[in-house]
């Protein structure tokens, strides 16, 4: 494996058109293929699926595009490192995330983090549930940023508590439920539902979904692939959505109901360990003092 190859692989994943790829690299078509065949030979997997007229990334490819970034990150930075050796040394700090409304909670600590850290830069990925603890335990993030599994012995780390998020009901202004303070989980039995996503919602929500789910038509669900669709869903008028207490809320068009009979999540932080890292020391107390104190 080589950096060419990777580089042909995220061009070809970026167009998914081997011609426009290749004008990017400015090498030829054949070259393209060539170096994506070799690429796919030495991990014994197809990294996309081509037809005659299209071209797609396999869940394989998919997986793949967050190792090739990373290897190519690794090998620039080294390279970079040694054209100006008497620069300060730049020192890359991973923060991993579930999804991407989980960024909007770190500009505020990323600034005083950098403030203590004047040669830090943070890298951050957005990375699927079941990809995102291989990363942690890789050592390819220092820490992940999330809500608590049900099983902590499957994660390869340390699970700190920062806060306990309430979980609210969201729904449009003109749903009958946004004149109360609060609800029920019997008040949401007759609501049609906005559905997230099982794989990229905590467990406890995921379940409550399951038992609103029970016994109800079809024709009452709509499915949502990210917090961003399911309140723009939501602000439509097509029924309510269960999300935490944890992302910036819209001005209008939408309101958040407290959900008094379930439980609040636990939203920490999974790291490897302590040891040798000031500056994850530093992270976890900011983002503990930043989130009690809003």
């Amino acid at each position: 494996m080589n950096t060419f190859q990777l580089s042909c692989f995220l061009s070809v994943a970026e167009t998914l058109n081997f011609a426009r790829a290749a004008e990017q690299l400015n090498i030829t078509q054949p070259a393209v293929t060539h170096q994506i065949r070799t690429l796919e030979s030495e991990l014994n997997v197809k990294l996309f699926k081509r037809t005659t007229r299209t071209v797609s990334l396999t869940d394989e490819g998919s997986i793949f595009i967050q190792d090739a970034k990373n290897i190519l990150g690794i090998t620039m930075r080294a390279k970079k490192r040694f054209e100006r050796p008497f620069d300060d040394e730049v020192r890359v700090f991973s923060i991993g995330c579930h999804s991407y409304t989980q960024l909007f909670l770190l500009p505020d600590i990323l600034r005083s983090l950098t403030a203590l850290h004047p040669n830090l830069h943070p890298r951050l990925q957005v990375v699927p549930f079941q990809h995102l603890y291989r990363l942690l335990e890789e050592e390819d993030v220092d820490v992940v940023i999330g809500f608590q599994e049900s099983d902590l012995k499957k994660i390869p780390g340390i699970y700190k508590e920062i806060q306990k998020i309430p979980v609210f009901c969201v729904c449009s202004n003109e749903n009958p439920l946004s004149c109360q303070s609060s609800v029920h989980i019997e008040d949401l039995k007759e609501q049609s539902l906005i559905l997230n996503d099982p794989a990229k919602t905590p467990l406890p929500i995921a379940k409550l979904q399951g038992q609103l789910m029970d016994g109800r038509s079809p024709s009452q669900f709509y499915f949502s692939d990210s917090i961003e669709a399911a309140m723009v869903l939501a602000k439509a008028g097509l029924g309510i959505s269960l999300l935490p207490d944890l992302f910036p809320k819209p001005d209008d068009g939408l309101t958040f109901l407290p959900i008094k009979d379930v439980a609040p999540l636990s939203f920490g932080l999974y790291y490897k360990t302590l040891k040798s890292n000031p500056i994850l020391k530093d992270f976890i107390q900011i983002v503990r003092s930043q989130m009690l104190s809003e």
